[in-house]
């Protein structure tokens, strides 16, 4: 699989309608290069691949044993892609969902109750 290539050719709003979500991958680099200063060692999967898998397993249901047949990793390779990608986008203000209570208390119920005899 060869993603590099994939997305560099994808228009903008094609790769909003496949992943439905705007490009993380300039965040996920930075986090990427931030974390290799403090010495860490290199992952099995690039950046890349690792947002592709955390936007498949999200958007696609897919399960993590098929992610990790694709890619010819653990299932725990793919747990862990998922959950660093994950916790950077909640960290970042540009890519972070409104919290739960927000959500409820911008919903309004209309209740309408009907009477028959």
């Amino acid at each position: 699989i060869n993603n590099v290539e994939k997305i560099k050719k994808l228009k903008e709003e094609d790769y909003q309608k496949i992943f439905g979500i705007h490009k993380m991958l300039k965040l996920l680099n930075e986090a990427y290069r931030i974390g290799h200063l403090r010495g860490r060692h290199p992952r099995k999967l690039s950046v890349l691949n690792r947002l592709v898998i955390m936007l498949s397993y999200y958007h696609n249901y897919r399960t993590m044993e098929n992610i990790a047949f694709e890619y010819g990793v653990a299932k725990s390779t793919i747990c862990e892609c998922v959950k660093w990608a994950e916790n950077i986008r909640i960290k970042s203000e540009e890519f972070s969902l409104p919290k739960n209570r927000e959500l409820v208390r911008d919903t309004e119920i209309e209740v309408v109750l009907v009477m028959r005899d």
